[in-house]
Order: C-alpha cells, then sequence, then structure tokens
C-alpha cells in the first residue's frame, strides 16, 4: 500500500493544486457564492465515486491480464476471447488510439503538475512571480537527467513523501471545515442537480475543470502489475479519497468564508507561516507525480514495440532484480522537449488546464469501450446488470468528453493533435510491417523443399547458424542470400522465430520451442510476454537436450536480413506518403542485433531491397 501511495496515486493527489482554482476563474468563470461552491464541490465529490471507485476500483480492476493492467492488457485479454475479424480490428484500433492520447497525458502531467506547484511562490513572495517558469523548467530537467541512472532509490521515498503530501491534504482541509462545517453537505447529490437546473449551460462547461479532480485515475489500472488490485484498491478507500475530498472541502469552506481566495485556495488554506512548506511538500509530489508518467510512457512504449506497433526502440535495464525498471532515451528526451515547449508558450497552470483532461477523457472512453465487450462477451454478465454498468460509465463519460471539447480552441488541440500524429505514426508501423511479412511469404520457399534439395547437396562447414525470421513457415530470405553468395551450409541450423504472446510474462522454462527436421535443420521458436525483456542468447542457451549439443557462441552465426524498402505507386499497399514514412521508421529502428542483445563480433546481416 505504501509503494502504491508513492507511485499510482501522485498524479490524481495533485489534482487539488489546480482542480478548485480552474472550475472558478479557468476559462467559464463561475461566481464564488455557495450555490456554486457546493454544485462543484457535489460534482467532483460523485465524479471520483463514480470513475476511480466504482469504473476502475470495482470493475476495471478485475479486468487483469495475469496481473496486469492499462489499455495494451486489456486489449489482449478481450482479443483472445473474440474471433470476428472486424472485432478484432476495431478493438487494436481502440487499443492503439488509447496509447496514443497517453503521450499526450504523459507530456501534460509533469508540465502542469511541476508548474502548479511552483507557482506556490507567488503566494508566499508575489515578486517571485518571474522565476516560476525557469524554476519548473529546471526541476523538470534535472528529473527526465536523473532517468537514465533508474528510480529504484527515488522510488523508496516516494511513499513517505506522498503520504506526508495526503497528510497535508487532510489536516489542511479539515482545519478549514471547522469553520464552516456545513460543506460536509456536499456529498448530497441534490447541489450537483441544483446546479445543472440553476444554470444548465454554465454547469456543463464547468464540468471541464471539474474533470481535474479525476485525472490520474486511469493510472490506478495502469498501474495494477506492480502492486496488485488489492493493495491500489484500499489504497485508494481507505486514505487517497478521503484525504483528497477534506482537502476540496477545505478549500471550499475556505471560498465560502473568503471568495477573493479563489486566485489559490489550495496555498491560501494554510497560515502564512506554513505556505512555504506547503510548496516544497506540493513541488515532491508533483516530481513523484510526473515520475510515475515517465515511468509509465517507457512502460507503453516498451509494450507497444513487443505487440509490434513501434519500431524497435533502444531499451535500457536499469535495475539487475526488477525487469519493469527501464529507460528509452528517445522517449525519455522527445517528452522532455515538448515539456519544456509546453512550459514556455503556455507560461501557467491556468492556461495549461484547458490543454489538459481531453486527452484522459479519451483513454477513459477507450477503456468503457473495450470494458464492454469485456463484459457482454468475456464475463458474459446478465444483460440487464451488464447494459446499466456500461451505460453510467458511458454518460458519466461521454458528458465529461463533450465538455472538455469545448476547451479545444484554448489549448485543448494540443493533446489532439500528438494523439493523432502517434496514431498515425503507430498503425503505419503495423500494417507496414504485415504488408512485408506478406511480401516476404508470397516470395518463400517452402522449408520441407528446401531441405530435401539442399540438405544432402550442398557442402557443409562446422558450427551453427542461426537465422532469424519473423515468420513461422518457409525458408528466410537470410538462408536463401547465405547459400546463394556462399554455396555453403552450416552444420547445425536454427530457423529462429522470436513471438511475442498477448499475455504479460511467460515463464523462462516455457519459452523454448523446438522442433528437430532432418539433414541438422531445426525450427526453433522463443515466446516472451510483451512485458518481458528479449535475450535471445540468454534463452537460446537451454537448448542442450533438444538439438544434442549446448550452444558455443564462439562457434555460432547469427544471421539477420535486412530490407531496404522502396516506396512505389506500382504496388498496391499503403498510400505513398505512409510508404515513405514507413520506410523512413524502418530505417531509423534500433537494428535487430541490438534489440536480441546478439553478440556483435557473431552477426551478419544480409540486405535486400523491397517494394510493397
Amino acid at each position: 500500500m505504501l509503494g502504491a501511495i508513492g507511485v499510482v496515486f501522485g498524479d490524481i493527489g495533485t489534482s487539488p493544486l489546480y482542480a478548485m482554482k480552474e472550475s472558478f476563474i479557468g476559462p467559464h468563470p463561475l461566481a464564488v457564492d455557495r450555490m456554486h461552491i457546493f454544485g462543484v464541490l457535489s460534482l467532483v465529490f460523485w465524479s471520483l465515486m463514480l470513475i476511480v471507485t466504482l469504473k476502475y476500483v470495482f470493475v476495471a480492476m478485475r479486468a487483469d491480464n495475469k496481473g496486469e493492467g492499462g489499455s495494451f492488457a486489456l486489449l489482449a485479454l478481450i482479443s483472445r476471447h473474440i474471433s470476428g475479424v472486424r472485432q478484432q480490428a476495431t478493438l487494436v484500433a481502440l487499443g492503439v488510439l488509447a496509447a496514443a492520447l497517453f503521450y499526450g497525458d504523459a507530456m501534460l502531467t509533469p508540465a502542469i503538475s511541476v508548474l502548479s506547484a511552483v507557482e506556490g511562490l507567488t503566494i508566499v513572495e508575489e515578486r517571485l512571480e518571474p522565476l516560476v517558469v525557469p524554476l519548473a523548467s529546471l526541476i523538470l530537467i534535472a528529473l527526465f537527467l536523473i532517468q537514465s541512472r533508474g528510480t529504484a532509490r527515488i522510488g523508496k521515498l516516494f511513499g513517505p513523501i506522498v503520504l506526508i503530501y495526503f497528510a497535508a491534504l487532510a489536516v489542511l482541509g479539515v482545519a478549514n471545515i471547522v469553520a464552516r462545517p456545513e460543506v460536509l453537505g456536499i456529498a448530497n447529490p441534490i447541489w450537483a442537480i441544483q446546479f445543472f437546473a440553476y444554470d444548465p449551460k454554465l454547469a456543463f462547461l464547468a464540468m471541464g475543470s471539474v474533470f481535474l479532480a479525476v485525472t490520474g485515475a486511469e493510472t490506478l489500472y495502469a498501474d495494477m502489475g506492480h502492486f496488485g488490485r488489492k493493495a491500489i484498491g484500499l489504497s485508494w478507500l481507505t486514505l487517497v479519497y478521503p484525504c483528497l475530498m477534506l482537502n476540496y472541502m477545505g478549500q471550499g469552506a475556505l471560498l465560502l468564508g473568503n471568495p477573493a481566495a479563489v486566485e489559490n485556495p489550495f496555498y491560501l488554506m494554510a497560515p502564512e507561516w506554513a505556505r512555504l512548506p506547503l510548496v516544497l511538500i506540493a513541488t515532491a509530489a508533483t516530481i513523484i507525480a510526473s515520475q510515475a508518467v515517465i515511468s509509465g510512457a517507457f512502460s507503453v512504449t516498451h509494450q507497444a514495440i513487443q505487440l509490434g506497433f513501434i519500431p524497435r526502440l533502444k531499451t535500457l535495464h536499469t535495475s539487475e532484480r526488477a525487469v519493469g525498471q527501464i529507460y528509452i532515451p528517445s522517449v525519455n528526451w522527445g517528452l522532455l522537449i515538448m515539456v519544456l515547449v509546453l512550459i514556455a508558450s503556455f507560461g501557467e497552470s491556468t492556461r495549461l488546464a484547458s490543454a489538459y483532461g481531453i486527452s484522459v477523457v479519451g483513454t477513459m472512453i477507450i477503456t468503457t469501450a473495450m470494458l464492454a465487450f469485456l463484459v457482454f462477451h468475456v464475463w458474459r454478465w446478465n444483460r440487464v446488470v451488464a447494459g446499466t454498468t456500461i451505460a453510467l460509465f458511458a454518460i458519466v463519460d461521454g458528458t465529461f468528453f463533450a465538455s472538455n471539447i469545448t476547451k479545444v480552441a484554448d489549448g485543448g488541440w494540443f493533446p489532439l493533435v500528438v494523439a493523432g500524429v502517434i496514431f498515425v505514426l503507430l498503425t503505419t508501423w503495423a500494417k507496414g510491417r504485415q504488408l512485408m511479412r506478406d511480401k516476404l511469404a508470397a516470395d518463400t520457399v517452402p522449408l520441407d523443399v528446401f531441405i530435401d534439395s539442399a540438405g544432402p547437396s550442398v557442402h557443409r562447414i562446422g558450427g551453427t547458424a542461426v537465422f532469424l525470421t519473423a515468420a513461422s513457415e518457409g525458408v528466410p530470405a537470410a538462408l536463401l542470400h547465405n547459400l546463394k553468395h556462399n554455396q555453403v551450409l552450416h552444420e547445425r541450423i536454427l530457423i529462429l522465430t522470436v513471438k511475442v504472446e498477448e499475455v504479460p510474462s511467460i515463464a523462462p522454462e516455457e519459452r523454448l520451442q523446438v522442433t528437430s527436421l532432418s539433414h541438422g535443420f531445426h525450427r526453433v521458436t522463443l515466446h516472451y510476454g510483451f512485458m518481458d525483456d528479449v535475450d535471445v542468447p540468454r534463452d537460446l542457451a537451454a537448448i542442450e537436450q533438444p538439438c544434442g549439443a549446448s550452444l558455443d557462441l564462439m562457434r555460432t552465426s547469427f544471421f539477420l536480413g535486412r530490407q531496404k524498402l522502396i516506396a512505389s505507386r506500382d504496388v498496391a499497399g499503403m498510400a505513398l506518403w505512409r510508404e515513405r514514412l514507413f520506410a523512413w521508421m524502418l530505417k531509423t529502428s534500433e537494428s535487430a542485433m541490438d534489440f536480441f542483445k546478439l553478440p556483435t563480433n557473431r552477426v551478419v546481416e544480409l540486405g535486400s531491397q523491397l517494394r510493397i
């Protein structure tokens, strides 16, 4: 529970820094009076109850794929139970779109969280305002710089720091509620109903700001594999939710007595002597929230690479013990550049809040759509119960989405543009790989025919040759090229296929599958989960029994095929611009040698040109 508090709840826990303020002085300002304060607080209370507690804690977190959660894990879980081609395509598109939206969230969360925390300095001393943007930028630069060293040691401090932060939320909330205990009445949904009855248009627009209180809910589900459903659920129900609501109600109590405090109710709840320490605690909490999102971006990217939606990227493991501790340099520096651009462009958390939310609510809608597949086709709930549950989630998510769409012109366009670009990249890569595989499969020779023809007649040399191929049938192109140019075959030939299954992890003893053929040929398949670390030499070490002898790396050559793609209008495939984009992605992707951890002095690459 302490670990979950430190990592999982950093994002949603920092929402009180800006959610209440944005509801009243955001793009659609509200009068700071009793009716509006109670209405907003009631909406916050019931939004957290319906979205976080009911949807994620009680429903979504039951949908685990061998303990793992998140969009890709849910996609893989459902895909195994649905056979229809159209349904499969729809699910894949939803999963990819959810991943694309996540990257927009990963850029905005560090920017708005750290900036809103550092803005507390202006409450302590107004003359410090010019330092806010530079200081927030320096903090984020430092955070991204330490990623390559791993966060295992720093992570041990996360739980206690965030625990102190949540304790501060609760203490500040209670101190202000005591002065205005009537604010406890916001738990009655009648206040939210009256708010909509009084001014339906303004209440609808306010939902876009109220939604800021639930951003980070998706993290509960995505990080389930790290801490478990029970730890996250108990932490939310017994600590996080009560502390958050006490703080929100405390801000409401403050505004009832001092409407002018709306400029920054979070910090103005504290007495003057406590504001600077509060800035430090809040900044530490926002750094932790940012760290969780950055680590999540690495994890999502790793899963997407394994499932074939992103080109191979250089991935470093920062911990010898924890497989999930990874660092992807290109993702890290890309996020840092975009976060700094956001801070420099928007300049203050109020303006950033207009951009924040759309990507998150989009991901929530996709989760609801995939949960609909799950409860109807996999869990097979009673149709009335399933229909009522999904309809409730859809209405809540749809209302928030419609309200957030009104913020597109004020900055909401940014995450949509980011998601659109990433969606095009992911789908182009997946489609291009499929076309390339189909092209190679059409030109291949049946393996049994090749073995019967070449096995007994071609000159054999000592050692082992490993030919990597993505196809589970046919002769690898690299093998044909090697035979054509060198006119020899090795004594032992392994035709190796690496398969990533739609499960998070596969036990090491279950990864290796060997089928011995004739004339020294063996077809080998290595199975990995989408969260596993791929290490071909390590896992081929278990090959002694099936092939009669252990693998001696000094007498083994790894042959890789490397295709140079030529975009062409003459071949039916993708649009020409997408073919050129795919060719560029193929050229810039990390080599298979590095990705599969092959020994550099034992690899032979054989190139060919290909039109798709």
